[in-house]
Formats: C-alpha cells, sequence, structure tokens
C-alpha cells in the first residue's frame, strides 16, 4: 500500500494481501446459523455499492461506530460489544466460519449492537468507510506471519496504519495487540511514524482489565509469548 485512497475510489489492485483464501471448515450448527442471521447481520465487502456504508440505517440509530479487523471466532468482539451497547460495532473478517460462530455468540448473548462483514478490510476502509467516521478501530492477535518471507504479509504496515488514522475522528483510538514480539515491535515503531497518530503510554499500553482473556492468549502465554498492548490515538 502506498497512501489512502479518496472514500469511493477504485481500490489498487494489491499482489500482497494480510491473508490466504483457505477454506475453513464450516460446522453444520455454523451453517444453519450463516442462513438465518447472516442476511440480517452480515454482508459481503465485495457487494457494497462505492460510497460510505449507511451504518445508521443497518443499526436502525445513530451512534459512534467502533470497527474491528479480524474478529477470529467472536469470543473477544462479542463480549466487549455486549458489554458497551451504546456503540455500533462493525466486524470485518475473511473466514465463514468465524464469522457465522460470532453470530452464533450474538444470538445466544441476545447481542443486537453488532454488524459483521465478510471481505478485505483494506477495501472496505477505502471504499465505504469515510474519513474521519470512526471512534475506533481494535485490531487484535493479526496473524503474525511468523516466517519472515512472509513478513511482508503482516497486516500493520506503514500504508495501512495511514489508511486507518486516516479513517478515525479526532481523538479516536486504535488499539492493537499481539503475542508475538517482533510483531510487536513493528506495530509500535510503524504506528510511532504514522503522524496522524499518537501514543497513548510512553511505549506499551498496560493491559486492559476490559479486553477479555481468551483461551488464545492464555495458550500462548503458556508457550512463553508474552502479549503486547498497544494504544494510539488519532490527533
Amino acid at each position: 500500500m502506498d497512501t489512502p485512497s479518496d472514500i469511493a475510489g477504485t481500490p489498487r489492485h494489491r499482489t500482497v494481501v494480510s491473508f490466504v483464501n483457505r477454506g475453513g471448515r464450516v460446522t453444520v450448527g455454523q451453517a444453519r446459523a450463516w442462513d438465518r442471521l447472516w442476511p440480517t447481520l452480515g454482508r459481503d465487502v465485495t457487494s457494497l455499492p462505492p460510497g460510505a456504508l449507511d451504518v445508521d440505517g443497518w443499526f436502525g440509530r445513530p451512534a459512534p461506530v467502533i470497527l474491528e479487523i479480524g474478529p477470529g471466532m467472536g469470543e473477544t468482539t462479542a463480549a466487549l460489544a455486549q458489554a458497551d451497547p451504546s456503540v455500533n460495532h462493525l466486524a470485518v473478517d475473511v473466514y465463514q466460519a468465524g464469522l457465522a460462530q460470532l453470530m452464533m455468540r450474538a444470538e445466544a448473548m441476545g447481542i443486537d449492537n453488532l454488524r459483521l462483514l465478510r471481505g478485505d478490510a483494506v477495501v472496505l476502509l477505502e471504499r465505504n468507510v469515510p474519513p474521519g467516521s470512526l471512534a475506533g478501530v481494535r485490531i487484535f492477535y493479526p496473524d503474525p506471519w511468523p516466517k519472515k518471507k512472509h513478513h511482508k504479509r503482516r497486516l500493520v504496515r506503514p500504508g495501512f496504519m495511514a489508511l486507518v488514522a486516516s479513517r478515525l475522528e479526532p481523538g479516536a483510538r486504535v488499539h492493537l495487540a499481539t503475542d508475538w514480539a517482533d510483531y510487536a515491535e513493528q506495530m509500535l515503531a510503524v504506528c510511532e511514524a504514522e503522524p496522524l497518530l499518537r501514543n497513548v503510554h510512553a511505549s506499551w499500553a498496560p493491559r486492559p482489565r476490559w479486553r477479555p482473556r481468551t483461551k488464545f492468549e492464555s495458550r500462548a502465554e503458556e508457550e512463553g509469548r508474552v502479549s503486547r498492548d498497544l494504544i494510539f490515538e488519532r490527533v
């Protein structure tokens, strides 16, 4: 990526993306949830018309919007949406199984302030999210692509963070977390080099009590990988 494109502009063709289109098994329960819930709770990024996504219309109300990129199986996303019903929560991911599981969690927990998008977060941000419109962005445990030859696939890179920063409203925050030490250092360097962002803390952020501790994070710590949080604010 180079610099952020204007909303509704033609997305640039990228030869390197931060994900691979691996199928991923969808269980019978997830498939049923998908058929039942997706028409209301989900949309495909590729099917969105160019221009600003009508978030207020989709949620049926105006409210601050927080975007989570890569919610995984949705444990953290569902908990945070339930904990803050005053916010419209959007989650974008490429994997159907995880999005289906997240919808199942939302249904079981009675969450109605969460909507899901399937597709490339970069395309979504470029085409459908206006500059200065987001109250927050969360990127928790993105794929670390641990092999050095694959580092070019990592999501948190200068062009991407410039795009994210441009979509935040002044004072809004982007919160990142990873359990890979070298990726954490890369995230810190990239965010500190972005002129639209300032570090809320001197370096790493204290782990927020409100961020749920998942089985994934606990397993990483058992394997000797320490999670790092970063919180940057749009200037």
